[in-house]
This record gives C-alpha cells, sequence and structure tokens, in this order.
C-alpha cells in the first residue's frame, strides 16, 4: 500500500507549507524579542563572514560547497548561524574560499567587539546612589578634581 505522502502529493506539499508558515511565525515572535536582549553567537558571526566572503568572490553556493564537499543545504545553514561547524568543516570551507582559518576567526572576533562596543553599559542606580559622596572644598570643587577619565561614571537622568 502506498504511503499517503506519495499518495497525495498536493496535500503533503500544502501541509509542509502551512507547517513551515506557523513555524516561521511563532520563530519571528520569539526571535525579535530574543534578538533585542540576546548577545551574537559565534556561529552567526561566522557564517555572517563566510557569506560575505563568497560573494564578495562571485561564486555561488553550489561552487563552495562542491569545493569544501559539504552539501549545499548544510553550507546554507551554516552562513544563516543556524548550525555549528567542527573545525574540519570550517578549515574544508576556507580552504574553498582560499581564505585563512585564523582570518575567519579574526573577522568574526572583529565582529563580535564591534557588536560589544555599540551595546551601551547599563548602570544600575543603587550602584551609585549607594556610593559615598567625595568630599568637597569649600567653592564646591573636589580636592582631587581633574578631567573625567576613562574609568569615571557620568550620570544623566531626564525628567
Amino acid at each position: 500500500m502506498q504511503d499517503r505522502a506519495q499518495a497525495y502529493p498536493r496535500d503533503r506539499d500544502r501541509d509542509r507549507d502551512q507547517d513551515r508558515d506557523r513555524d516561521r511565525e511563532q520563530r519571528r515572535g520569539r526571535g525579535q524579542e530574543r534578538a533585542q536582549r540576546a548577545r551574537p553567537l559565534l556561529r552567526t558571526m561566522l557564517g555572517d563572514v563566510l557569506r560575505r566572503t563568497r560573494l564578495e568572490q562571485g561564486r555561488t553556493l553550489a561552487d563552495v560547497a562542491r569545493h569544501a564537499r559539504v552539501s549545499m543545504p548544510y553550507l546554507s545553514e551554516l552562513e544563516r548561524g543556524r548550525k555549528e561547524a567542527s573545525s574540519e568543516v570550517l578549515a574544508a570551507i576556507c580552504s574553498a574560499l582560499r581564505l585563512e582559518l585564523a582570518d575567519l576567526l579574526a573577522e568574526a572576533g572583529r565582529a563580535l567587539a564591534g557588536d560589544r562596543t555599540r551595546r551601551a553599559p547599563v548602570i544600575p542606580l543603587e550602584i551609585i546612589r549607594d556610593r559615598p559622596a567625595p568630599p568637597q572644598q569649600p567653592g564646591g570643587q573636589r580636592p582631587d578634581a581633574q578631567r573625567p577619565g576613562p574609568g569615571d561614571i557620568m550620570c544623566r537622568l531626564a525628567a
């Protein structure tokens, strides 16, 4: 007896499309919230660098996958940050892209560091409020008054 999916391919395709759309909607709702508060993952940054390098070279996904000896869907998932690649797979993909593994990791590291610098540090007000006030001299100046340095905290409040 034939499998239902083989007997009714339109039903199978419709069901698959409906499942995919439902999953996409669920991920979109959760994903937007998560993306706003989550730090980027290394696999996402590596995938971004791999895709950017491939596109800069004007190469197709199929071409790079064939030279790296990985499947095209797997390479696509790596580029989208959906899968974690082993060091062997990363080395094979880097070889196919004529890219040093160290350069891939350095570029991903720079992207991660850049993301960290774009995030403003959040300091709870309790930390500032509980700090003792520095001594002041007559005239309102601190005895050690100098220009703010890199470790100084400035707090601006909007009312």
